[in-house]
């Protein structure tokens, strides 16, 4: 009887560790799409090679008025085809789709934004200026 009641038990703990493993590190809290000029995207780490990248969001958003800031959205990405894909596209307007997880983990990037595709890449044109 004891013997049961300690499985049972373990079983139990095992499940509730193993829960809040997939929520932490495996759920989806959301996702959605980021458009904007890729500012740089590197290929680095020490033990796992992750590819992260920078999106400069169009418009300026700020906290005071009279300053300037940029609005930047900070990724990762897991799959090497999309990687290859942004790679190619250095300085171009893009419009990414990623996943947001709630934590990072060391094989899938340092970001908690993971971008699984990309919808469009158009060549960069800076707004004209007024003369």
């Amino acid at each position: 009887m004891k013997r049961r009641i300690l499985l049972i038990v373990t079983l139990i703990v095992l499940l509730v560790i193993g829960g809040v493993v997939y929520y932490r590190y495996y759920f989806v809290f959301g996702d959605g799409t980021k458009a904007g000029t890729m500012n740089y995207f590197v290929h680095k780490g020490y033990m796992f090679k992750t590819y992260e990248g920078r999106l400069i969001q169009s418009g300026i958003r700020t906290p005071t008025q009279g300053s300037v800031q940029s609005n930047e959205f900070r990724f990762s990405v897991a799959d090497e085809k999309v990687a290859e894909k942004l790679n190619r596209s250095a300085g171009a307007f893009l419009e990414l789709h990623y996943k947001e997880y709630k934590h990072a983990l060391p094989w899938r990037g340092v970001s908690n934004f993971v971008v699984d595709s990309v919808l469009s890449v158009r060549p960069f044109t800076p707004p004209s200026q007024p003369y």
